[in-house]
């Protein structure tokens, strides 16, 4: 019992004794000022004025996420195609095929798929 008592105090001093040079011996600025301040998808936080981000760039962004999860919902629909009713299947991905379309020509009346910018 005392042999476990002392090994127990031996490994918890040289645990707390490399805990300590670790931290002596490490080479962490406290004032550094870009570990310190938040990310913020490139911007400076630290300047007052920002630049105006494009909403360009946001609704590209949005278009890329619609069509992502398009594909993402797409694909499961071809592999049940086998198990299901086929005229409820053809009526559910009709339904959603079209939804997408009346989605990609509202955006492209509103000039989204416009790359110039």
């Amino acid at each position: 019992m005392l042999l476990l008592l002392m090994l127990s105090l031996i490994i918890l001093m040289i645990s707390n004794i490399f805990i300590y040079l670790s931290l002596i011996i490490s080479k962490k600025s406290i004032m550094d000022r870009e570990k310190c301040s938040p990310f913020e998808c490139g911007f400076d936080p630290m300047t007052l004025p920002r630049i105006p981000f494009s909403l360009h760039f946001f609704l590209i962004t949005v278009i890329f996420l619609i069509f992502d999860i398009e594909i993402a919902l797409i694909l499961p629909m071809i592999v049940t195609f086998k198990n299901v009713n086929f005229i409820i299947w053809w009526k559910i991905s009709s339904f959603f095929i079209i939804m997408l379309l009346i989605g990609l020509y509202h955006e492209w009346n509103q000039n989204m798929l416009n790359w110039t910018i």
